[in-house]
């Protein structure tokens, strides 16, 4: 995916002014250090330049976005027709292309020309007047923590055009009698363009029964060059390779990047997917355990977002009081992704679903600063929880606990980050995220426009609750 530039300015200047004001742009474009390339598109004049090149960029599969910049004062009358029309992400660069004021250079015609402290301000001003969401950004193009920023944005952009052609295969329904993992599929498809169906466990049975030993021994080999695991415990594994395959020729064939799956619901399987799911997971799928298809989906995104990163499907297990950590950790499903060190694959008992020893992979998080990140259906709208965490090396071996796990405590304080989650309903799964930041999942909110609910060193449990009620004002009950 690629952003567009575009310049916004006016024929009143003259055309040696415009020439520059192209020039200029250009330059600052391929100035940007950015994960998603920028394409300079337009310094545009008219009503009719604006309509139209809103009209491509909406129409463009590749465009993530636009970003917008007055080098001149550009009249916002005539960006009306074309800004309401835009169905991409929109961020407002407030920006110039000198950083300081050249003392003998500066004339007015050097005002007319660099006065984006004048257009921007007009610029914004028909933002604001239109009520669109947009992410601002203010600084000199060239500075490490302004492009930073943008950075930003552009990932947030990239995980909402990537939510709105998301599809989610669910094998089976969620976990029975569970409410958090239920939730409105038509308000998750009009506000986040998830197609969330399903697909019955006996076809994908058939399509297990249809994978070769071949297919079989080509992953194994991919298996061995990234994990270790006991050659006795081959059978077992290579099961889970058959299963993975399965599940993904599903997901090929629908176009699908997320999936769940319900232990209660394995009719003809012999193990629960577990490592198959983990190395889905790594590959960049989202996976959601229980049938819970909204942590699937949020996972999907972030991976998304950032394609080389750490992002795990994970659960709260269990707390540790006198150390303050809450050990997250699942049956098998945590992606290796965030792993420390080389992981390892076991094959082990479990205890429910009445299934076959599955092998799944076995590790340590890594220990630094992470967000919990949760998508609950509060009852006519969607919220999206984020909180921060640090993780920490696990202080004990758990050596009859044979699964991934990490360890964290959350902000503001262990308790009060308990009371803080549990006040604004966040679930009992999350997607863990060592990468996303606080403008990254504020601008996918608003880009996708669901209420976000920020749980940091700051919250109290008192403003919570006063924001929450705002919420229900703002998003409605």
């Amino acid at each position: 995916m690629k952003f567009w530039f575009i310049t916004g300015s006016q024929f009143l200047y003259g055309e040696e002014t415009l020439r520059q004001v192209e020039a200029n742009s250009k330059v600052i474009v391929a100035g940007l250090k950015l994960p998603f390339p920028v394409e300079y598109k337009i310094t545009a004049k008219t009503e009719g330049e604006i309509e139209k090149i809103i009209r491509e960029a909406n129409y463009d599969d590749d465009c993530a976005g636009i970003i917008t910049f007055c080098h001149t004062f550009s009249p916002s009358k005539m960006w009306i027709n074309g800004l309401t029309l835009l169905q991409k992400p929109w961020l407002h660069f407030h920006t110039q292309f000198n950083e300081t004021i050249p003392n003998e250079e500066i004339d007015m015609d050097y005002m007319n020309l660099h006065q984006s402290a004048h257009g921007d301000r007009e610029h914004g001003f028909i933002g604001a007047r239109l009520r669109m969401p947009r992410a601002v950004v203010a600084g000199h193009w060239k500075d490490p923590e302004v492009q930073a920023k943008i950075a930003e944005w552009q990932r947030a952009a990239v995980g909402a055009m990537f939510s709105k052609s998301l599809k989610i295969v669910r094998f089976g329904d969620n976990m029975r009698e569970v409410a958090v993992t239920e939730g409105d599929k038509v308000e998750a498809q009009i506000k986040l363009g998830w197609q969330v169906n399903t697909w019955a466990v006996g076809d994908l049975v058939k399509e297990m029964d249809a994978v070769t030993d071949a297919q079989i021994d080509e992953l194994m080999a991919e298996y061995r060059k990234l994990y270790d695991f006991n050659e006795a415990d081959t059978e077992a594994i290579r099961y889970q390779a058959r299963e993975e395959i399965a599940i993904e020729k599903i997901l090929v064939a629908e176009g699908a990047k997320a999936f769940s799956n319900t232990f209660q619901d394995l009719y003809g399987m012999k193990q629960l997917p577990g490592l198959a799911s983990q190395h889905l997971m790594y590959k960049g799928y989202g996976f959601g355990a229980e049938g819970d298809w909204k942590t699937a989906g949020m996972t999907a995104i972030v991976k998304a977002m950032y394609p080389d990163g750490n992002t795990s499907f994970m659960e709260d297990y269990t707390y540790d009081y006198k150390h303050e950590l809450i050990l997250g950790s699942h049956m098998l499903e945590v992606c290796p992704s965030i792993a420390e060190g080389r992981p390892r694959i076991e094959v082990h008992p479990l205890g429910i679903g009445g299934k076959d020893a599955p092998a799944r992979i076995v590790f340590e998080g890594k220990a630094g600063d992470a967000k919990a990140l949760s998508l609950v259906d509060i009852g006519g709208r969607l919220r999206l929880i984020s909180q921060d965490v640090t993780c920490k090396k696990p202080f004990q071996d758990m050596p009859n606990l044979p699964v991934a796990r990490t360890m964290w405590c959350p902000k503001p304080s262990f308790l009060k980050g308990l009371e803080c989650w549990i006040i604004a309903g966040g679930a009992h799964h999350t997607v863990l995220s060592y990468d996303i930041t606080d403008e990254t999942v504020r601008d996918f909110a608003r880009i996708m426009g669901i209420e976000l609910v920020v749980i940091n060193e700051s919250t109290t449990t008192e403003g919570l609750e006063r924001d929450l009620k705002i919420g229900d004002v703002i998003y409605g009950r």
